[in-house]
């Protein structure tokens, strides 16, 4: 059964562009995971002022993996300020992040 990661980030308005660009610079870290499904990064636009970040896993042990991994602890490194990371030593651009865990229990896609 796979499972859904969703990490609400609260983003001040003067860093959204910033967050959008280091997005949209992540190099493929994630595609590249074993048990890796789907990853969207959804911007605020109605009834909410925080993004959201949604990947799918085919398992919770892969997303274990992926937290575990070199290729997360690079990717996130900016959160620490160490500028290894997609931030490039700017520091995060996200003020807090939450992360929410979900078990697909049914899906559909388009007809046809």
């Amino acid at each position: 059964m796979s499972v859904v990661k969703i990490n609400v980030l609260t983003v001040p308005a003067e860093m959204r562009e910033q967050l959008e660009h280091r997005f949209s610079n992540r190099a493929g870290m994630v595609e590249s995971a074993d048990g890796f499904e789907w990853f969207e990064l959804l911007r605020p636009v109605e009834g909410t002022d925080q993004y959201l970040v949604y990947t799918r896993w085919r398992s919770e042990d892969d997303f274990l993996r992926w937290q575990e991994s070199q290729e997360f602890r690079r990717g996130h490194a900016e959160a620490a300020g160490s500028g290894q990371g997609h931030g490039h030593g700017q520091g995060p651009a996200a003020s807090g992040a939450t992360l929410w865990s979900f078990e697909v229990v049914d899906s559909a896609g388009p007809k046809g």
